[in-house]
């Protein structure tokens, strides 16, 4: 008998299948049984009737706890009013193991609480939807980078300076020193594109920032792309080219996720290139406008950044930043010193910055009086200023990161659940 998953249940109509998985629902209606049974792959109604199977297991289906693991056999028959078009007329099916009352139920749950049971939370149909989405959002990246033939490198997590600012570092020990997670696997990926030209690193990151919004996670990950040669304006075009191949992917292979998570496609459906680009000076200016008390220079956090997607119903770039708010290595703008050839994507719907980066420092000389600029020690640097002292190329790059990604295409409020098991300020368990 063939031991078949229920994503390609359409291709065994009318034959006797084995199921393996889990039971997600049950109910009864006079002599027949009704099991909603998940196998990781979709979920499927098994029909038991008292004619069909022992009397034992005509029994056990009225009473089998919620997320008991069994094998279910029976045949494949279409059904209307299924939403996968099919269900299971059962023959027979087995105990793998019985479950003990399940902590979930379909009651209203408090965050806290499926929080601390996440490790069983990813079970229900949402969050599986989320971390499926995810997968096809990685995979899209990556193929959109091999396909323009850009090398995969790994960068490493452990490192010995900081490259987002000392303030978010973790320090570990690392036997007789210290050491920190990495906040972006950047710099290394520069040392790569010196040498092979165009490169991405895809990692996790980590940001020791004391905030509980929405947006923001103590572990995240990355894809970060870094280019010889590319100067801001092809920084920008790669960029939009990443979304909208992210966007028509989850679009063309994503649709029964979007279901489940009720997300409006037309805001998907209008990711198309170009993305309107303005600079860091047009939308202190709209800010403004809108009533939001904010000057030249600051930097934007998360309730600017909302109140600048009101006015775009697409991704958009802002571009040229003050320079003061910029990372060491950020290049300057060689017609006005106070700014940085820097980018930012933010996505629309108030869903925030989802890529950032811009045209790196090229200088030796301008690049060491950053580093002393920001109080930070040359000498664990020092083979990051190789790159500018053995043949120094204009470069640039970015980073996109995957939870706050998800979060926008996904339309949901808080990036929790864009990762299987987030770690928050207040939470490193499970």
């Amino acid at each position: 008998m063939n031991w078949v998953t229920i994503d390609n249940i359409f291709q065994h109509e009318h034959e006797t299948v084995e199921l393996r998985g889990w039971i997600a629902n049950r109910r009864s209606s006079g002599k027949i049984r009704f099991l909603q049974l998940r196998d990781g792959h979709g979920i499927i109604q098994c029909v038991v009737t008292a004619d069909r199977v022992s009397p034992e297991a005509f029994d056990l289906a009225d009473r089998i706890p919620y997320e008991s693991s069994v094998i279910v056999r029976g045949e494949v028959r279409k059904d209307v009013r299924s939403p996968i078009g099919f269900e299971i007329g059962v023959t027979d099916f087995a105990v793998v193991s019985q479950a003990q009352p399940y902590p979930i139920s379909n009651k209203e749950h408090g965050v806290g609480f499926l929080m601390d049971h996440r490790h069983l939370w990813l079970r229900s149909s949402r969050q599986a939807a989320l971390l499926r989405m995810r997968s096809v959002i990685t995979a899209a990246a990556r193929r959109y980078f091999d396909d323009l033939g850009f090398v995969s490198v790994e960068a490493p997590v452990l490192t010995p300076t900081a490259c987002e600012g000392t303030t978010t570092l973790f320090e570990v020990g690392y036997f007789d020193r210290s050491a920190y997670l990495t906040q972006s696997g950047q710099l290394y990926g520069e040392a790569a594109a010196m040498a092979l030209g165009n490169i991405y690193v895809f990692g996790p990151t980590f940001r020791a920032e004391k905030s509980k919004t929405r947006r923001h996670l103590t572990e995240f990950w990355m894809i970060e792309p870094e280019m010889a040669f590319y100067e801001l304006p092809q920084t920008i075009d790669l960029a939009q080219g990443l979304i909208c191949k992210i966007v028509e992917e989850v679009l063309e292979k994503c649709g029964p996720l979007l279901k489940v998570l009720e997300r409006d496609t037309s805001a998907l459906e209008r990711v198309k290139p170009p993305f309107p680009r303005i600079t860091y000076t047009d939308a202190v200016d709209i800010l403004k406008s809108k009533g939001v008390e904010v000057n030249w220079g600051d930097d934007f956090g998360g309730d600017e950044e909302s109140v600048l997607s009101e006015g775009f119903d697409k991704p958009f770039f802002v571009t040229h930043y003050p320079s003061d708010i910029k990372a060491f290595y950020m290049k300057r703008d060689p017609a006005d010193a106070r700014l940085a050839l820097a980018v930012d994507l933010l996505a629309p719907e108030g869903y925030g910055e989802i890529v950032g980066g811009g045209q790196r420092e090229d200088s030796l000389d301008e690049l060491e009086k950053r580093i002393k600029a920001h109080d930070l020690d040359l000498e664990p640097l020092e083979w990051y200023l190789d790159l500018r002292r053995y043949g120094s190329v204009p470069h640039a790059g970015f980073g996109l990161g995957i939870e706050r990604t998800l979060a926008w295409i996904a339309g949901i409020h808080h990036v929790r659940e864009t990762i299987a098991f987030p770690r928050l300020m207040d939470r490193l368990h499970p």
